[in-house]
């Protein structure tokens, strides 16, 4: 048997041993992928644990996607790995910006990191999570930087303040809105004098 007929066939061992909690599987490039609805994910994870066919003892990562266009913008995308068996598999499920997700963090104690970081960068909240805050942005840090809407230069810009002798957040200022650049090659010669060159002149004019 191959490996993507048995990836097919745990999809469908899948699939009849969790029923409506599944909303499709699919093997693509020797991987397989389960879509699941979004209230069920405790209970499919569990399942993707203990039972003896998939044995995905393992949460290797969480992380996010973000589509704008959609109604419901993020999938939040899980990596099991069973060692027994010798296969992964990946597990998603879609969310808005305001619909929380059930935490997992009791089914695989590795997700608390993990969520905590797709909260950070996305947004997603985790319902039941023992500790959902920041990981890799600062406390104050607003916005969720992983979002395709999140403007480049961000929304407050941090510095240290000699005057108040402390660490102060700004709004982002953008002290030159359009810069000019000069893509003009170097033998074809400026037209100006670049800093630096003035002194080469006049060692030049002096030497006459």
């Amino acid at each position: 048997m191959s490996s993507d007929e048995a990836l097919k066939g745990l999809g469908e061992h899948i699939k009849n041993k969790c029923g409506d909690s599944i909303i499709d599987t699919k093997v693509a490039f020797s991987e397989l992928t389960v879509t699941i609805k979004r209230e069920q994910v405790v209970n499919v994870l569990t399942f993707l644990r203990d039972d003896a066919a998939c044995k995905f003892v393992q949460l290797t990562d969480v992380c996010g996607v973000d589509y704008p266009e959609r109604v419901e913008r993020f999938e939040v995308v899980y990596h099991l790995l069973s060692m027994h068996h010798n296969q992964r598999i990946r597990v998603k499920l879609s969310t808005d910006a305001e619909t929380t997700v059930p935490s997992v963090t009791g089914v695989y104690p590795s997700a608390n990191w993990y969520e905590r970081e797709t909260w950070d960068l996305y947004g997603v909240m985790f319902d039941g999570h023992p500790d959902l805050r920041r990981l890799l942005s600062d406390y104050g840090f607003q916005g969720h930087p992983l979002r395709k809407d999140f403007p480049l230069t961000g929304y407050v810009e941090v510095r240290y303040s000699e005057e108040e002798k402390r660490v102060v957040y700004e709004p982002v200022k953008l002290t030159q809105e359009y810069r000019s650049f000069d893509f003009m090659s170097p033998w074809e010669g400026a037209k100006y004098i670049l800093p630096g060159d003035e002194k080469a002149e006049e060692e030049g004019g002096e030497s006459k």
